[in-house]
């Protein structure tokens, strides 16, 4: 008796929707045709028909909206858009009409704040029609307009605390401003590798954490004369990419193998490089005083590294944040940059930086000649030396069990 009674009222439903369907999607296709013609009374009826048979489809409410905005009835159009976000909130179309007619209203603020809304869902790959895509140009330009507004009054608001801050903290508070609005995106550590938790994401370190910085720069014209000395021979410097066949290459493929960036070893995954070490007998000396991590088969890491004229290094991220990353320019003629992360930089001859290169980064040499940067490795100065014997620990036992010595491809 109750599969019979389920049965019969499974048999009734399906005769009730099958009607409703057609019948919604002749209205949608009335409300499609009158709104193509401009018969606005009559689309705005057959859409509140079908809204009262599919109240649950944002689209409709949206077709509402436009009918109601051409008639330029604001209110009602503001109302109808209201129950189409309440079930996306996220719908592009949607959030860009209610911000022109919130402007529309004189509500400027508030249309740049919902244009922001709509930008950040702005579909990628779909070709826009010419219509909307003015109206996402114009929405540009009015959350672009408010963005700088609200980021000089904010900052006018701090101009009190500046002189109470050091130039490292007002760095950080600019750059909290920047990512609270919207302004610049936010980078985060991504080791290709090995990630250690509790480090902080910095772009480039404050230079109080390494106070061997001073004397690394003083020894610039030493190193430079050694780097010369080496550069007037040939066949001392070696492709810095050099990943063996069948290896995914991705960013790489176009400076694999190739002497556009090269680099003079030192040390090269923990390993001695004892020839070249020789000919820079001042360089070597110096990179043994220094906190260079050392993990066999691995780190430390040290070189001379040649950017040629015209050649660009891809945006990457480093193999682990347990260590930090030192450049010391050398040879830098105009036209070469570096950014990390939200920061961009020029080198500058003799001035060191320390950096965290797990941090998405880039270098380019836009010159007609060669770029030269001493680099090299240091223990990330926020472990403990038990720490960096556990790391060490982990990460050579992990190498042999699986059988590996040492790895290829560059480890900077």
């Amino acid at each position: 008796m109750s599969q019979k009674r389920l049965s019969f009222v499974s048999q009734n439903d399906s005769s009730r929707v099958i009607p409703e369907q057609e019948r919604l999607k002749r209205l949608k296709t009335t409300a499609s045709h009158a709104l193509a013609v401009g018969r606005l009374a009559e689309a705005i009826q057959a859409l509140s028909e079908a809204t009262e048979l599919d109240g649950s489809d944002p689209y409709l409410h949206l077709s509402m909206a436009g009918a109601y905005r051409a008639l330029g009835n604001h209110v009602a159009a503001l109302g109808a858009l209201e129950q189409a976000l309440a079930m996306e909130p996220k719908l592009f179309l949607g959030l860009l009409m209610k911000g022109s007619l919130q402007e529309r209203e004189g509500e400027t603020r508030s249309a740049a704040i919902t244009y922001g809304r709509a930008l950040a869902q702005l579909p990628h790959g779909t070709p826009l029609d010419a219509p909307t895509q003015k109206a996402v140009e114009h929405a540009r330009k009015v959350h672009h307009r408010y963005v700088q507004e609200l980021s000089e009054f904010v900052k006018d608001a701090l101009e009190v605390e500046q002189g109470r801050v050091t130039d490292a903290e007002a760095r950080r508070v600019d750059l909290f401003v920047d990512a609270t609005l919207g302004v610049r995106r936010i980078y985060r550590q991504e080791p290709t590798d090995y990630y250690y938790p509790g480090l902080p994401a910095v772009e480039f370190h404050e230079r109080n954490a390494f106070p061997w910085l001073a004397e690394l720069e003083a020894s610039t014209g030493e190193i430079t004369e050694e780097l010369q000395a080496v550069m007037r021979q040939s066949g001392h410097f070696t492709p810095y990419v050099s990943y063996p066949d069948g290896v995914p290459l991705d960013q790489w493929s176009d400076l694999n193998r190739s002497t556009r960036w090269s680099a003079y070893h030192f040390f090269n995954m923990g390993r001695r490089e004892v020839e070249n070490c020789k000919r820079c007998p001042k360089t070597t000396r110096l990179l043994e005083r220094l906190p260079q991590p050392q993990v066999q088969g691995r780190m430390p890491a040290a070189m001379f590294s040649v950017l040629r004229a015209r050649t660009r290094i891809p945006p990457h991220t480093g193999v682990a944040n347990i260590r930090l990353v030192v450049h010391l320019p050398l040879i830098v003629p105009p036209g070469c940059g570096f950014r990390v992360g939200n920061v961009t930089r020029e080198w500058k001859v003799g001035e060191a930086w320390v950096f965290d290169d797990t941090i998405e980064h880039e270098a380019w040499n836009d010159s007609d000649e060669d770029r030269v940067v001493m680099i090299f490795d240091v223990w990330n100065p926020l472990l403990s030396e038990a720490e960096r014997r556990m790391v060490a620990s982990v990460m050579t036992s992990i190498d042999r069990f699986n059988g590996i010595e040492s790895v290829s491809g560059g480890n900077l």
